[in-house]
């Protein structure tokens, strides 16, 4: 009995080491996919007004336009809709998608918001 109470403790023990350490490369790897894919998103964009003179008008237009193949899908959401579009700064630009941001709240491991990225 004594024997699997420390077999027990020691699993225990190994878990509360290693856990953390999975939870935050977890994390990590969300924040690297949130990344790429926002570089992904703005790329397409980019060359949408470049090939067209304006913006989209909706992210569905890059993916209907083969700009994207899908949209991109926020790790931290969950979800490839709930992007914030951000309109062009000159309101007199053709278009409403000048450039996109996470919903996704909180604080990223350099300590910068998500939403500001």
């Amino acid at each position: 009995m004594i024997e699997l109470l420390v077999v027990f403790v020691i699993i225990g023990l190994l878990l509360s080491i290693a856990v953390p350490r999975y939870q935050n490369s977890v994390q990590r790897s969300k924040e690297a996919v949130l990344r790429q894919n926002l570089a992904t998103a703005r790329e397409a964009i980019d060359r949408f007004f470049a090939d067209r003179g304006r913006y989209p008008d909706a992210l569905d237009d890059l993916v209907r336009e083969g700009y994207l193949r899908t949209l991109p899908n926020d790790p931290l959401t969950e979800s490839s809709t709930a992007w914030v579009i951000v309109p062009p700064r000159d309101s007199t630009s053709p278009g409403r998608v000048y450039d996109i941001r996470s919903t996704a709240e909180g604080v990223a491991r350099d300590a910068t918001r998500y939403e500001d990225w």
